[in-house]
């Protein structure tokens, strides 16, 4: 999946589509993410010990990963993203539209 926990991400369909935000959590057996601010859901809890009060608790909920783009801070939008061989033999994600390096993935290559 080309999405990681904690990349800044731009919404690119739904009712929040503009939008951008943090992931904070990756299901990639789903294919999915949840971003913080994004597909906010109210549930209903009833008064409880653990929850006295009760009342309506907001939470995420998972969005497709196809529905995202990769957050480039050089171009100030969502963009598409390749990978290639960066120094040291580690794999790294960057800009398609600017070339800007975007992170690195995974572990060094071992000589």
């Amino acid at each position: 999946m080309h999405i990681r926990k904690d990349d800044t991400v731009q919404v690119i369909t739904g009712d929040d589509a503009p939008a951008t935000g943090r992931v904070l959590r990756v299901l990639p057996d789903a294919g999915k993410v949840v971003v913080e601010g994004i597909n906010r859901v109210y549930r209903h809890m009833r008064p409880s010990r653990r929850n006295q009060q009760g009342g309506r608790l907001s939470k995420e909920m998972p969005i497709n990963a196809s529905n995202v783009l990769l957050f480039c801070a050089n171009c100030r939008k969502g963009v598409r993203i390749g990978k290639r061989e960066g120094p040291e033999g580690r794999k790294e994600r960057f800009c398609k539209a600017c070339g800007n390096g975007l992170g690195f993935v995974g572990k060094a290559k071992k000589k």
